[in-house]
């Protein structure tokens, strides 16, 4: 009997090795993406996902703030970045599935499946360029320690597809499309073709993950006659825990269908943020 979609995304989240994380990941992405162009369409079905999905021993996971800081322009500090947006693409792998089990019961749209199939499966191909290009430099996933709260946004939106579609795609995957730019430009000046290739390619993929989001986002705003930017606002200060942090990739975020006014009133440095939301450090 075929697995079911919900169940291929628990394989996913409970295999722990990355390089047969992401193989798994994109297998079942073509399978799900096969049925779906045959017309012989696989069920969605119901599949209890892990709490935290299964990692390798290392990294090594600190609190963010016992994570090592190196220079990005000497080779130890672009090793260091290399190995962090690795990480963070792996941990987009399981944020992706997780989406694609944790809410069956939700009914939604079979596009939905669709988008979050294809974030999984892209964010699974982000992590293995990331990973080949460490293994250029002498390196490998695991090599250095890693942040350990990647994890957080999921566990506070375990039980609210609204706020995980806030938080994830609108607000952490929009980061990156703030900061990806400056990374690409520290390759660039190292002369790191592989790096830049690569970082290029994520930059243009990661533009439609946030585009899901806001897209799901407002469909269930929809459907629930939410104001969309009031629910995003109230969503966020409940559950990101920290400051959106200026400056914006304006023109990308309004690609994605995020406009200014979803991010700039929770700004660190807007006037109208409220005192709790604003950073200490």
């Amino acid at each position: 009997m075929d697995k079911t979609l919900a169940e291929m995304a628990v394989e996913v989240l409970s295999t722990a090795n990355g390089r047969a994380k992401t193989a798994l990941a994109r297998q079942h992405a073509a399978t799900w993406r096969a049925a779906r162009a045959s017309g012989e369409q696989l069920e969605v079905g119901h599949a209890a996902p892990p709490d935290t999905p299964a990692r390798p021993a290392l990294p090594e996971l600190l609190h963010p703030r016992d994570v090592p800081r190196r220079r990005p322009g000497t080779p130890e500090g672009r090793e260091a970045l290399l190995h962090a947006v690795a990480h963070i693409e792996l941990n987009a792998v399981d944020l992706h599935w997780d989406i694609i089990a944790r809410f069956t019961d939700t009914p939604l749209p079979l596009g939905f499946y669709d988008d979050w199939v294809q974030a999984g499966d892209e964010e699974a191909k982000h992590f293995n360029l990331m990973a080949d290009c460490l293994e250029e430099i002498g390196s490998h996933y695991g090599a250095l320690p890693a942040h350990a709260g990647m994890w957080r946004a999921a566990q506070d939106t375990a039980d609210d597809l609204f706020g995980r579609l806030a938080v994830v795609p609108m607000v952490l995957e929009a980061r990156g499309l703030d900061v990806t730019p400056g990374m690409i430009d520290v390759f660039r000046k190292a002369k790191a073709q592989s790096a830049v290739d690569a970082l290029e390619i994520i930059y243009a993929e990661e533009v439609a993950h946030v585009a899901y989001g806001s897209k799901w986002f407002h469909f269930l705003c929809g459907r629930h006659d939410h104001d969309p930017k009031e629910q995003f606002h109230t969503l966020v200060q409940k559950y990101f825990h920290g400051a959106l942090k200026a400056p914006f990739n304006v023109e990308k975020r309004a690609d994605a269908g995020i406009p200014p006014d979803f991010y700039w009133p929770l700004a660190d440095d807007h006037p109208t943020t409220p005192d709790r939301f604003r950073s200490t450090g």
